[in-house]
């Protein structure tokens, strides 16, 4: 069981990569293939289906104009990769970065996982890379399992696992990655879509 929290947690790695700002790393791993070898592997060994034709085109150009029309934008991204703007408008309200309702929420999640705000950082915790992080620390714990994590909510890696994916990125991400998809001019962030798509189920 442990082999397949270590499988989760590579997934959940290579997620975060992906939405993550491109630096240097990303586009190594999209230019020589591996990014999208790893993607196959990960997806095979946990029985997740991609797109036929995935990852056929391993070009990093581009990468972070595109990124940057898609996540950040001026005025507004194209795709918000913040699960309080996807909730704010299923609540019919104004999102506001950092101060509404599942923003905040998340934030309480990851505090109570021990993981606070990086220092000097100045993004809401509830952007998708982030949020793909979170669930790969809580699949590492699963993996090795030390003594009994009362303190983490639903008291084990495990739990507090299945209680984020349920409470959060499943009642945003699958539409997120979707909407990349489909505004995505980029190969690679139609694949990171695809990818993150069979992960969320």
């Amino acid at each position: 069981m442990s082999n397949d929290w270590q499988v989760s947690a590579a997934a959940w790695e290579l997620a975060a990569l992906s939405f993550r700002y491109p630096g240097a790393e990303l586009a190594d791993a999209v230019s020589s293939g591996e990014w999208a070898d790893a993607a196959r592997e990960i997806a095979a060994a946990l029985g997740l289906a991609l797109p036929e034709g995935f990852g056929a085109h391993a070009s990093a150009d581009g990468l972070r104009p595109e990124a940057t029309r898609l996540f950040v934008g001026a005025p507004e991204p194209a795709v918000s990769p913040y699960e309080g703007v996807w909730r704010a408008a299923d609540d019919g309200v104004q999102a506001l970065l950092f101060v509404n309702p599942h923003s905040m929420a998340v934030e309480r999640f990851m505090r109570e996982c021990g993981l606070g705000r990086p220092e000097g950082a100045n993004e809401p915790l509830d952007h998708a890379a982030t949020e793909c992080e979170l669930l790969e620390r809580l699949a590492l714990r699963a993996a090795a399992p030390a003594d009994a994590d009362d303190a983490l909510p639903g008291g084990s890696p495990e739990a507090a696992y299945d209680l984020f994916l349920a409470e959060h990125v499943r009642a945003w991400m699958p539409r997120f990655a979707e909407r990349t998809a489909e505004e995505s001019r980029h190969p690679f962030y139609r694949d990171a879509a695809a990818f993150l798509a069979a992960l969320v189920g």
